[in-house]
Formats: structure tokens, sequence, C-alpha cells
């Protein structure tokens, strides 16, 4: 077994070699229409929250670099107008990927402060791909009638994660910290905090209204319903590992144990279920970096 320090730095290297092997010719991009002016985009990599209209047009994330020409293309067909603002969700390449080529065409990067530091970490990352718009717990963008609003409520995914709100289309744009009907990917390497997570949950179920859409990070477009059970099914089964934690049993025993049959459909995505297990051992060994 990988040593727990250097499991996070083993998924983004994966991630990274699946990345290095995908054929982006082949990659098609789909257009849906959530409500109003907004869309959602599917591709490779995030999901795409779209905003169209009289003012241009403003994207949440932008997937791999080498789609920013298809994206564009995708873009066209929706609206004639410019691309004049990128909001990131959080920081990872296949949901920042294209900055650079956008900013390059004179699109603003919005982003919570902490997706410009780790972005910058990153020696290859080119200056185009920093936010050169930052906040620290949200920001407000009127446009093409729209209010729409990055809020940061605290560490989960990463340390920088934003929920964008387009307030009168009703829809919300959860970045990586919803994958539909998937365990959530905590990366702690860059400040993820499973905690911090459920309690972003548990405030935007508190707060929407009951027939929100949202575009989650990866997946299907869902609804709060989704995220309730998303909520219900992370709750029992953190429950069950941590019980066995208690009574002592080490990560490899949990690991065989396995979890309930209930949890497989869970645990088919990028979080298997002896990453989730692991997910749940490493939350409740570490401290949860500050902010």
């Amino acid at each position: 077994m990988l040593p727990r320090k250097t499991l996070p730095l083993f998924l983004v290297l994966l991630a990274m070699s699946a990345v290095a092997q995908q054929d982006y010719s082949k990659v098609e991009i789909k257009a849906t229409q959530v409500s109003g002016n907004v869309y959602m985009l599917e591709g490779a990599g995030g999901n795409i929250g779209v905003c169209v209209g009289p003012d241009g047009i403003l994207i949440v994330d932008d997937q791999f670099a080498p789609l920013a020409d298809k994206i564009t293309a995708a873009l066209a067909q929706l609206n004639p107008g410019k691309l004049k603002y990128v909001v990131n969700t959080h920081h990872h390449g296949d949901h920042t990927g294209g900055n650079a080529a956008f900013a390059t065409r004179d699109a603003t990067i919005i982003a919570h402060s902490n997706v410009r530091v780790n972005i910058a970490k990153d020696p290859k990352a080119p200056a185009a791909a920093l936010p050169v718009i930052t906040f620290t717990n949200g920001a407000s963008l009127f446009y093409n009638g729209e209010e729409i609003t990055a809020t940061f409520y605290g560490p989960a995914h990463t340390n920088g994660d934003s929920v964008i709100r387009f307030t009168k289309a009703n829809v919300i744009h959860m970045g990586d910290q919803m994958m539909t009907d998937r365990f959530p990917y905590i990366d702690f390497s860059n400040g993820g905090d499973l905690d911090g997570l459920i309690a972003n949950w548990k405030t935007i179920i508190a707060s929407a209204p009951a027939d929100v859409k949202l575009i989650p990070g990866h997946g299907r477009l869902a609804t709060l319903d989704d995220l309730k059970a998303a909520l219900a099914v992370v709750e029992e089964s953190a429950a069950g590992i941590r019980k066995g934690m208690a009574e002592g049993k080490t990560l490899e025993q949990l690991k065989a144990e396995g979890l309930p049959e209930k949890f497989k459909s869970w645990g088919s995505g990028f979080i298997n279920p002896h990453r989730w297990i692991e997910t749940i051992y490493n939350q409740s060994h570490k401290d949860v970096p500050k902010v």
C-alpha cells in the first residue's frame, strides 16, 4: 500500500497520465440548456457552466487547454457575443486548463485567492492561467440580467472551492464539491477537508430553493434531492468506517472488509471503495490546513 501522505500525489499523477493519453481530437462538446440563459457544456474534464446574453458570455471552468477552440465553437452556437469572463470553481487542471487560452483572447479570469496560489505552484503553468481578480469570501457579478455570485464556504474538495449561483435562473454550479451519484474526491494535498465538504453541503441544502438545478463538477445535471442523497450516503458510509476505526481496526482491515453492497455504485467513479475508505481514514488522521 502507498503511504498515506503519498496517496494524493499518486492520484494527481494518475490523473495527469490519463490526460496525457487523451485524444482530444475525438472529444465532442455537448451543450444542454439548464434554465433560462444558463447552459452546461460537457466534453472532457469538468462540466462548464455558461451564461449568455446581451452582455456577452461568461463561463464557469474551462476543461483542458487543447479543447479551447472546440469550447469556443460551442459557445458561438449559443451566443455570438464575446467571452468576457471565466470563473474557476477551483484550481485542478481539468477545470482550469483553458485559462491561458481564454485569457489571451481577452477573457478575465476570476477565482478564490487560493486558486491563484495553487495554480502558481505549478512551474509549468503560464502566467496567463492565473486569475486576475480574486476574492476571499465571495464576490458578485451582474451580467446578462443575472446576479452571479461566487461563495467560499470553507475548505472542501480543495482549500479554494467556490459555489457559483445564477440567481435569476436558479442554477448552482457546484464544481468538484459534487460528482453526481459518486463518492467525492478530497484533495488533502491542497487543503481539502471532508468534514468541511459535508458542512458546505448542509449549508447549500438549507439555503437553496427546492427546485434549484445543480451543475456538478462531473456527471449528469443534478437536483437538490441528488445532493441530499449524496449527503446521506457520505455520512452513513463514513459512520460505518469510523465505527470500525474506533474498534481499533487498521486501514488494511477496513479495506478488506469493504463497504456494504448498497454503496457499490457510488464507488464506480474516480474514487473507488478502497479510496473512499482511505479518505475517511485520512480525514481522521490530519490537521485541517488553515485558509
